[in-house]
């Protein structure tokens, strides 16, 4: 007996939709989880039952969101959405003083080094590689500065 996809949804979705905002604390992250929580629903639907739907989609609402928050541990370095090169790229002038301002406080309390990578890396446009031949360090080195750099900006920036 397959499920009634569209029922779940309309019954269920505020639910976990809860628990995917309880786990992410992203309201974006939590919608999409949303979807893909039920996306993987629909795709089960013809050997799922009815039986406890909410505590199924309890279950997969946690665990889509826990491979999320694992996949995103993996990858660390996201230049899309890297608040970094965001600040180094910003052209409204306002904005760009505040930007630096950040920056300098953000650079403050880090090595020569790690300013040398950022600049590489974000105003320079370089690579991983080039920017780790530069300032002679391997690649994961860099990125590990990076994400050290990353995590302060995104505790400055809360403050």
């Amino acid at each position: 007996m397959s499920v009634n996809v569209e029922q779940l949804y309309t019954k269920y979705s505020p639910m976990v939709l809860r628990r995917c905002r309880a786990l992410l604390h992203d309201e974006d992250a939590a919608l999409d989880a949303m979807q893909e929580t039920f996306v993987l629903v629909l795709r089960k639907q013809e050997v799922l039952t009815a039986e406890a739907p909410s505590s199924m989609l309890y279950t997969f609402a946690t665990n889509v969101c826990l491979n999320q928050l694992r996949s995103e541990r993996r990858k660390p370095y996201k230049s899309d959405s890297d608040m970094l090169e965001r600040l180094a790229s910003n052209e409204n002038t306002e904005e760009k003083a505040l930007c630096g301002h950040f920056l300098q406080r953000l650079l403050r309390t880090e090595d020569e080094t790690t300013a040398r990578i950022v600049h590489h890396l974000y105003v320079e446009k370089r690579t991983l590689k080039e920017t780790a031949q530069q300032v002679r360090y391997s690649v994961s080195g860099i990125r590990q500065r990076m994400s050290a750099l990353r995590n302060k900006a995104l505790v400055l920036r809360e403050l």
